[in-house]
């Protein structure tokens, strides 16, 4: 293939690997150091929920290429083309959002200031940093430099965003938003109205890594403080000047060298260094960032720690109220299994549940069409967001195993589509090299239905399931442990089997197992799909024995239970209708 040729090719691919038009911008990452685990793994999950998101395993293979090579990007949300930047020589296997080496990548948004991303300029975009890094990067650390790197030469044209960065040693959350001028709209274009001495349009960022043994989470808002900076005679916390001493064990912080000093000429701090805040300078707390975003990673804190309650007023919005710590340590050691369920949360056993208000109908359903604020009677109310929630396209739970020798079986993606409280996570290998059909790019989309999709399957069982949650969900569960404990089983016994073969049969073996697994889980979710429609057909619920749905002698249905509402329910309709429907001759 000539290089022309070649060019073309990858920006062919590239335009099928960055255009999907999306917009996760109110996502959930939970971050679990080894020293917080039970079998010593690094993991941080996501959730990336949208309402135009298709979900779907994004695939990138490794590939090498001539020099001269260009990648032409293209914005993540959009689908806008931006602008080519060189390929490297090679880059690594990428299966959703870890690769071959076990780094893997998530992602929230949080906004923060507007006059940071709101004027729009030339850079690249978080999607794109995320997936161009995951092709280049082995490490944490060198994520880091790559990330800050490309935004530096490039710029960077999103809002602000968190990124959590795990390997298999380390988990390391960075935050980032936009440097821009400032600008003025003059029929109807951006015309500079002010450039800061020294500047040029890019990013201020800030990355910490997480102590070992602790956890943490960022849900769209701007979760880091104050920081430690750089001194001399000590590694822990250097600026983007001295990136070449990242390597460097001991190093616990990066920054931007112009972090404070831009926050200062934009008059938006005037303090001491050691008191500037990342977060309270450019991302300010408001109420729906922290009702609508940290009260989702409290949450989580919450069920790891029985000392969080103390936190509960500033989780339902109070921002004088003590706020959540960056980063908590566990008061218990954390499985794969424990991770998947913290996924799963309305907030349950907080004075935010949304199983027990009204809203959640008779069936206790924690779930509330949009939008998320509503005003009525000159008061101005909100729908709780909670982790789990309706329009997630997809989520995982990236699970990093440095105990385990071969990296292409090493690295985890606990892959599912849909509600994180109703999916199933199917284990895919980091080294995998085929697809699953359920989960491949293209079967299917936000417009097309498609039989073989997850996605399709997933959604049709769920919405079905928030007609009569409460008695629904407990079915799905079932089928749902049933297969996850299932999976966790079987990938520990090919953990040993799998150490005795050669690459060729380790490869085979691998596409095998994800393949298989996910095979497995459409036909059981099928089945579940076909079973709660028979069971709860009409809002009836029909009688069982054994695992089989009772009949009569001549071989009819037998009737079925038709449950009372709740009394609440029925207070309701009688305060609201009674008159009508009172029983009166």
């Amino acid at each position: 293939m000539n290089l022309r040729n070649h060019t073309f090719a990858v920006s062919v691919f590239c335009a099928l690997a960055f255009m999907m038009p999306r917009s996760a911008d109110a996502c959930t990452n939970f971050l679990f150091t080894p020293g917080a685990t039970k079998d010593g793994s690094a993991m941080i999950t996501y959730a990336a929920d949208s309402h135009t998101l298709y979900g779907e395993l994004y695939y990138r293979r490794a590939a090498d290429y001539p020099a001269g090579t260009m990648i032409m990007l293209y914005e993540w949300d959009t689908g806008k083309k931006l602008f080519e930047i060189p390929q490297v020589a090679h880059t690594y296997n990428v299966v959703g959002n870890i690769n071959e080496y076990q780094l893997a990548i998530g992602e929230t948004t949080y906004g923060g200031r507007e006059e940071c991303w709101k004027t729009p300029v030339k850079g690249i975009d978080y999607g794109s940093l995320i997936y161009l890094t995951l092709q280049r990067a082995k490490t944490a650390r060198e994520a880091i430099r790559i990330m800050t790197g490309l935004v530096e030469e490039y710029g960077y044209c999103s809002e602000g965003e968190s990124f959590s960065i795990c390997d298999p040693d380390e988990v390391w959350i960075l935050e980032m938003i936009g440097k821009r001028a400032e600008y003025d709209t003059v029929k109807g274009k951006p015309v500079m109205k002010k450039q800061y001495k020294g500047y040029k349009d890019g990013a201020v960022w800030v990355a910490r890594r997480i102590p070992n043994g602790y956890v943490s989470g960022h849900a769209n808002q701007a979760r880091i403080t104050t920081f430690p900076l750089e001194t001399k005679g000590s590694f822990k916390s250097i600026s983007s000047k001295n990136m070449k001493n990242l390597m460097h064990s001991e190093v616990e912080c990066v920054y931007a060298s112009d972090v404070i000093t831009f926050a200062r000429q934009r008059g938006w701090f005037n303090g001491k260094d050691e008191e500037f805040s990342f977060a309270d300078t450019y991302c300010p707390l408001t109420f729906s960032g922290i009702r609508g975003c940290d009260a989702r990673v409290y949450a989580m804190f919450n069920r790891v720690n029985n000392g969080m309650q103390k936190y509960e007023k500033y989780a339902m919005g109070d921002p004088k109220a003590e706020r959540l710590p960056l980063w908590i340590k566990p008061d218990h050691k954390i499985d794969v299994k424990e991770v998947m369920n913290l996924m799963r949360d309305h907030y349950e056993g907080t004075a935010m549940d949304m199983t027990k208000d009204v809203g959640a109908g008779p069936f206790a359903c924690p779930y509330r069409w949009r939008p998320m604020n509503f005003e009525l009677d000159g008061k101005r109310y909100i729908h709780e967001r909670a982790t789990s929630t309706q329009q997630t396209g997809f989520s995982f739970v990236a699970q990093c195993r440095g105990y385990i020798t071969n990296r292409r079986m090493a690295g985890i993606l606990w892959f599912g589509v849909d509600d994180t409280y109703s999916t199933c996570y199917c284990p895919m290998y980091c080294g995998l090299t085929e697809i699953p059909e359920c989960f491949r790019e293209g079967n299917g989309s936000m417009t097309e239905y498609s039989e073989t999709a997850a996605f399709w399957l997933f959604n049709r069982v769920t919405n079905f399931c928030y007609s009569r949650y409460k008695d629904m969900i407990v079915d799905l569960q079932k089928m749902q442990s049933r297969l996850e404990d299932k999976f966790i089983r079987e990938l520990a016994h090919r953990d040993k089997k799998f150490e005795r073969l050669d690459d060729a049969q380790l490869q085979t073996e691998l596409n095998n197992f994800s393949r298989e697994a996910a095979q497995e889980m459409m036909r059981e979710w099928t089945k579940l799909d076909h079973y709660l429609l028979v069971k709860y057909i009409d809002g009836n619920v029909k009688k069982e024995t054994n695992g089989h749905f009772k009949t009569t002698e001549t071989g009819m249905s037998a009737f079925p239970n038709q449950p009372e509402y709740p009394k609440w329910f029925y207070r309701q309709i009688v305060e609201d209708h009674g008159q009508v429907i009172e029983e009166k001759f």
